[in-house]
């Protein structure tokens, strides 16, 4: 049987939420953040999972993050912000990116997560909301 781990994932859209979704499915304790509160307890009542005001709140004391955003600035928004989840992470800790977001970006994340202690994944998915929903999205990193 798979380790339990304390994830959070950052962006609960049309992907974000179903991926979240099979993450709490597969027993893992998952904190979610989104923009839209509303939202964020919708998904937490539907899955037995926790929210979080922050992606900084969200991000603390977690081994994954995970971040499936709309653009480049959301993303750094989440990330490296005012109160980002970068800020929280402990180091060593893995940031996983499912955004198609820009190499630069990702580029930029990398370096500023390393110089943190941080393991940073640029990992875009393809397989739109009906491979999410089903869990059957190809990830590429």
């Amino acid at each position: 049987m798979a380790k339990t781990s304390k994830v959070a994932f950052l962006g609960l859209g049309t992907m974000g939420y179903p991926m979240a979704g099979h993450l709490a499915s597969a027993g893992h304790q998952v904190r979610v953040y989104n923009r839209t509160a509303g939202k964020a307890g919708r998904w937490a009542a539907e899955y037995g999972g926790t929210t979080a005001a922050t992606p900084a709140a969200a991000a603390a004391d977690t081994e994954l993050v995970f971040a499936c955003v709309g653009a480049d600035e959301d993303l750094e928004a989440v990330t490296i912000g005012p109160e980002g989840a970068f800020a929280a992470m402990n180091p060593g800790a893995l940031f996983v990116d499912h955004t198609t977001a820009s190499a630069e970006v990702a580029r930029k994340l990398a370096d500023l997560g390393a110089r943190q202690g941080l393991q940073f994944l640029d990992a875009p998915v393809s397989g739109g909301q009906a491979g999410a929903e089903r869990g059957e999205l190809t990830i590429m990193c």
